[in-house]
């Protein structure tokens, strides 16, 4: 079977509605999914930034944050503005790591994007992720643990220098193959290229 790659960073706006849809829709057609996060910073400061584009260029942050507003409409899902943006999403992505291969990772995503993007929490505080670890059924303390081993920090680093070699620039990004399809609007373009195998 095809499979599609989605990766994902949890400050990442449009990754939040991509992330809420993606399981469902691969699903429904027919098509493997694998969840691989990463981290948007090492791209962004080869490029010189040290920020969010979306803050770097005003207009740009306006525009998104209205667009936003309109897919999460469409979508049902709810919209606040994060406490702070780009939230730091490092711990979050170390966690998502583990899961990939346990089998949790779906779960725990959709959790962060919802407590960042609807609830307005901190998703660098230990307590938030350490809340939505707990109502998985998972031992927070263990979980925390094994992410924040050098060899886990390492898978990490090592899955962010591989988006970065094989082209990705932005989140969401879904790979199938070596085909690039970049934005929560590329979604279903993604799942229909992994259907033609």
């Amino acid at each position: 079977m095809t499979k599609v790659e989605f990766w994902f960073e949890f400050a990442s706006t449009y990754s939040y509605p991509a992330a809420m849809r993606v399981e469902r829709l691969a699903r429904e057609a027919g098509v493997a999914l694998l969840w691989r996060p990463f981290l948007l910073a090492p791209i962004f400061g080869a490029q010189g930034w040290t920020d969010s584009p979306f803050n770097i260029y005003p207009a740009k942050g306006r525009n998104m944050w209205r667009d936003m507003a309109r897919i999460c409409e469409a979508d049902g899902l709810v919209l606040k503005e994060p406490v702070r943006f780009p939230q730091n999403g490092l711990k979050a992505a170390r966690i998502a790591l583990l899961g990939t291969e346990e089998g949790w990772t779906p779960a725990f995503t959709r959790a962060v994007y919802e407590a960042n993007f609807a609830r307005q929490q901190d998703i660098a505080d230990d307590a938030v992720l350490g809340g939505i670890l707990a109502r998985l059924g998972l031992d927070a303390g263990e979980v925390a643990a094994r992410a924040n081993t050098p060899e886990n920090k390492a898978r990490l680093k090592a899955q962010t220098e591989e988006g970065i070699a094989r082209g990705l620039f932005g989140a969401p990004s879904f790979l199938v193959g070596d085909e690039l399809f970049w934005g929560n609007d590329r979604l279903e373009q993604a799942l229909a290229w992994a259907k033609r195998g």
